[in-house]
């Protein structure tokens, strides 16, 4: 899935909480109660644990009569949660009678993308050759490595959609790795009162086969109504938990629906307990990235002038922009000139294998197939300097 915002911010991010990191714009949705004796730290809630709750806010995918989605990360307070830098929540949205998804190409670098659906089914089409539809409870691992574009929609049979988007950052040594796309069913592991699916890492007792490039943990829970589940994690990871439906308390904090709990390192258990109905909800975690990244639009980079670079790439390479001075694109333009449709045909095939100057492959978003819709254009960049503003 893309952020289409149509002026997205800049994030330079780093684990923990943040004092100054940059505002976020966009409607707060509801707002947590903290269980215990806590109070706010930086306008967060926390609790007495020092469980940190964090508020989504609305955010319309491609404009505003499109479908509407529910960001908790990144945000002003905090931007990780070990490499976990996106989470998108939707639905349950009766989209037979509304618009359905319908994200077309656009384009990811240094991240890896995490579909997970509760309901519905998602047709995804990406620029390295793959083809799948995405179905319930089935892991869709999308790692963009250098550079990849693709397209999501929902399918004509679904009738309601309901699920997440996740994105987690590479670390340096695997920016640049090739784009592929990993498929995998957890098997259900159950509990007094409560069943999970691990589809990343491994947690109680069940172990993800799908690789990271660094340890994460990523999995659905579900509580019947009164029961409790305590995990044991890592102390050297951070955590956080999202009820997609239900409310829970998570070591004494109250957390509702669609708000984002989060448990920093140094914990060696973490309790949830359901309140009166049942929950759903994601936990995901995993060893802290470490480094600090530039997180615009679809890309995840380390410096402005890598995500200027990767935006002059892929405008480029859709025709949208006159080609820059390091693509093979520029020696075979008149000077100033888009290609005016995305990079096809004869000329593909002539330059492909070749490099633009820095050592990226060209063409760096890849192949589509034709008779597709028109890919989805960048924002322009901000008119000041993307720079740490932590």
């Amino acid at each position: 899935m893309s952020n289409v915002e149509r002026a997205p911010q800049e994030r330079v991010c780093v684990n923990g909480p943040q004092v100054n990191g940059p505002q976020v714009n966009g409607p707060q949705v509801g707002g947590p109660q903290v269980g215990g004796t806590g109070g706010l730290r930086d306008g967060v809630a926390v609790a007495d644990s020092g469980v940190e709750i964090l508020e989504p806010r609305e955010v319309p995918l491609g404009g505003p009569r499109a479908m509407t989605v529910r960001r908790t990360l990144p945000q002003r307070a905090r931007s990780l949660v070990g490499a976990w830098c996106f989470l998108d929540f939707y639905g349950p949205d009766d989209v037979s009678a509304s618009t359905p998804m319908r994200v077309p190409r656009h384009p990811h670098t240094g991240l890896a993308t995490v579909s997970w659906l509760f309901s519905g089914r998602i047709d995804h089409l990406d620029s390295a050759g793959h083809w799948a539809t995405v179905r319930p409870g089935e892991l869709a691992l999308m790692n963009a490595g250098s550079g990849i574009s693709h397209s999501e929609y929902s399918t004509e049979d679904t009738t309601v959609l309901h699920g997440a988007q996740l994105w987690f950052a590479f670390p340096q040594d695997h920016r640049f790795s090739e784009p592929s796309l990993a498929a995998y069913r957890p098997e259900t592991v159950t509990g007094r009162g409560w069943e999970a699916k691990v589809f990343l890492g491994e947690l109680l007792g069940s172990r993800s086969p799908v690789p990271t490039p660094l340890p994460l943990t990523g999995a659905e829970l579900r509580l019947e109504p009164g029961a409790s589940l305590e995990l044991t994690i890592p102390a050297d990871h951070e955590h956080g938990l999202l009820p997609v439906s239900g409310r829970v308390r998570v070591d004494g904090a109250d957390v509702p629906a669609d708000h984002l709990a989060v448990a920093d390192v140094g914990r060696t258990a973490l309790r949830i307990d359901a309140g009166e109905e049942p929950v759903a909800a994601l936990l995901l975690g995993g060893l802290p990235l470490g480094e600090r990244i530039v997180m615009w639009w679809n890309f995840v980079g380390r410096s402005h002038e890598d995500i200027a670079a990767y935006r002059a790439a892929y405008q480029s390479e859709m025709g949208f922009e006159p080609p820059p001075a390091g693509s093979p694109l520029h020696r075979h333009l008149p000077e100033g000139e888009p290609l005016g449709a995305p990079l096809s045909g004869e000329l593909r095939d002539a330059l492909a294998g070749e490099t633009y100057d820095d050592g990226r492959p060209f063409p760096q978003f890849g192949d589509f197939p034709r008779h597709t819709e028109p890919p989805l254009p960048a924002p322009a960049l901000p008119t000041t300097r993307m720079k740490p503003r932590g």
